[in-house]
């Protein structure tokens, strides 16, 4: 049949090539011990048939066809590869092999992405000791340092995770492949950020995924460089921990804020995407506005009140109650209550709205005012003794101060407590009432008369008084003339003669006699003068002397006037029986 066809002439079909060519040149290019391609002409319920080109056909048993629930997946006409391993096969065949020619390839493959670094697929199957098994075709290992950028704390994650690996070594006869994961991640990861780095500027929308949360903020995955969203550019209202806007892995749109090529630094911002609540903050809570917010947290010193996403608003522990001293805002409001309150300044510069929750109540110090005009009187407790003076109850969480210039007219106090304890039930005057500085003054002198408003009439000028020393200063003497009442004898009233030092002549506790020189009742000063005394008992002295005289018929009328004319221009007497003109 054979050397027939060998002498038969060449046939040609529609300027067809020679059929015997064809086949011989088929024959020269198909060889044993490579993979070539073939054609399913058959498949059986044992072996898949193949021609390869080759003069006769291969058979391959159809378990290497089939996947793991063992279905077929060739048919008839399909071009498969595979392994041409010798031309003397059983019954004449040729062998053929096809999970070698997969095993080839395999290899091959396994072989350019080493040279060239690049890829190939697999699955991670399972956790070993010091990292992964990995199946690439063929069992590989992926080292626990390779599997990421950054270490993992959970490595059960990349069990069943499919994707590419770069070969770092292989032995194909020992059927030995060592993989990485992080190698491809981080060539991806620089070209990101190559791209990335040609957009990146102030004002920038990028989206990114969010890498790692901390206490200060987050970091975001740019794409191959990661930026820093702190905590208080995440949302214009309060945030106590970043977790409650995000978590890991959440894809968020961010703003570049401010970005430092050298360093590579970025920092992002989220809120700046929103509109900002505060450039409309003074239209909707103008001063002296009511509004509801939810109580966010309380302080020593007041209580911050949430008016609206972004807004918040103090209460300070003063403005709480009218009367009470709070000792903490906690005994007056609670976490998470919803609260009235008004709004008493707002300063949109600085983001600080005052709020106050006792201007929603009625204000009893307005009652108070109307209730105890000026002048009245009222009737309470000392509540307490300072100081300064003495605080009187006068109505619920209401006291009055009692200064300790208005305790009494004349005495010299040195402490309230010398008064008045605490419990004492005592009357006061109302001397004012300031609603807008909560305060109320009274007096209890006032309940009585200024005795200095009547003193002229007890120590009128050229009356003579007795009193005692109560001090001796360089300047004079003071004298007690009553309680609360003293004069003062200056040095220069205090002897006709002169006087260096007046602790020379009297000491605490002296009596002495003097007269009363000269009043100035508003600033509650006596003027006293022993000198003046002396002066007018000598005056007494002598008119008593000449009446005497002259109703005894020993001087004229006109001897007696120009006597009085000589004492009154004369500073001293001069001694008895020694007058100008002769003996008396």
């Amino acid at each position: 049949m054979a050397q027939n066809e060998e002498n038969r002439k060449p046939e040609t079909a529609s300027g067809g090539e020679d059929f015997e060519t064809l086949f011989e040149e088929s024959m020269r290019t198909v060889k044993p011990g490579g993979v070539v391609k073939g054609r399913v002409v058959g498949v059986t319920p044992t072996h898949v048939m193949i021609d390869v080109g080759y003069k006769s056909e291969g058979q391959i048993p159809i378990g290497e066809f089939l996947d793991s629930q063992g279905r077929i997946q060739v048919r008839e006409g399909d071009e498969v590869d595979v392994f041409f391993a010798s031309s003397e096969g059983e019954n004449g065949g040729i062998l053929l092999s096809r999970e070698r020619a997969e095993s080839i390839k395999l290899w091959e493959e396994i072989e350019k992405a080493y040279q060239e670094g690049s890829g190939v697929e697999g699955v991670v199957l399972a956790k070993v000791k010091g990292g992964f098994k990995v199946d690439v075709g063929v069992p590989g290992f992926l080292p626990g340092s390779h599997v990421d950028i950054r270490p993992t704390r959970n490595p059960d994650k990349y069990v069943g995770l499919k994707d590419r690996f770069a070969v770092l070594k292989f032995n194909r006869q020992r059927g030995n492949v060592v993989l990485s994961r992080r190698v491809l991640l981080e060539k991806e990861r620089e070209n990101l950020k190559k791209e990335v780095l040609k957009v990146l500027e102030e004002g920038v929308i990028l989206e990114g995924a969010v890498k790692n949360i901390t206490g200060y903020g987050a970091f975001v995955d740019l794409g191959g460089i990661d930026g820093i969203l702190h905590i208080s550019d995440m949302s214009w209202g309060r945030i106590s921990h970043p977790s409650e806007v995000l978590k890991v892995g959440d894809r968020i749109k961010v703003v570049v804020l401010k970005f430092d090529p050298e360093r590579e630094r970025i920092s992002l911002g989220m809120k700046q995407l929103l509109p900002d609540p505060w450039h409309s903050v003074g239209e909707n809570y103008p001063v002296g506005s009511r509004v509801r917010g939810k109580i966010l947290s309380l302080t020593d010193y007041g209580a911050f009140v949430e008016l609206e996403r972004g807004v918040e608003g103090l209460i300070h522990v003063s403005e709480m109650s009218w009367t009470k001293k709070v000792p903490h805002p906690s005994k007056v409001l609670q976490v998470g209550e919803i609260a009235e309150v008004a709004v008493l300044n707002v300063d949109v510069t600085h983001r600080r709205i005052s709020l106050g929750l006792k201007q929603v109540m009625p204000n009893p110090w307005d009652e108070l005012k109307e209730k105890y005009p000026v002048g009245s009187v009222i009737k309470g407790p000392v509540r307490n003794v300072t100081d300064f003076g003495v605080f009187v109850g006068v109505s619920e969480g209401i006291d009055g101060l009692v200064h300790i210039s208005d305790l009494h007219w004349t005495k010299k106090i040195k402490h309230p407590s010398e008064l008045y304890k605490k419990g004492d039930v005592v009357e006061a005057k109302v001397l004012g009432v300031d609603v807008q500085n909560e305060r109320l003054s009274l007096g209890i002198k006032q309940l009585t008369t200024d005795p200095w408003q009547t003193i002229a009439e007890r120590y009128p000028v050229g009356r003579k008084i007795k009193g005692e020393v109560t001090s001796v200063p360089d300047f004079g003497v003071f004298v007690r003339l009553e309680e609360g009442v003293e004069g003062l004898i200056h040095v220069s009233q205090l002897s006709t003669d002169r006087v260096d030092k007046p602790s020379g002549l009297f000491k605490v506790g002296d009596q002495v006699e003097a007269e009363v020189i000269h009043l100035v009742p508003h600033e509650r000063k006596i003027g006293l003068s022993v000198r003046a005394l002396k002066k007018s008992e000598e005056r007494r002295e002598m008119e008593d002397y000449l009446k005497r005289e002259k109703e005894a018929g020993r001087f004229s009328f006109e001897s007696i006037l120009n006597e009085e004319l000589r004492l009154d221009r004369d500073e001293e007497p001069r001694p008895a029986g020694k007058r100008k003109g002769g003996n008396l």
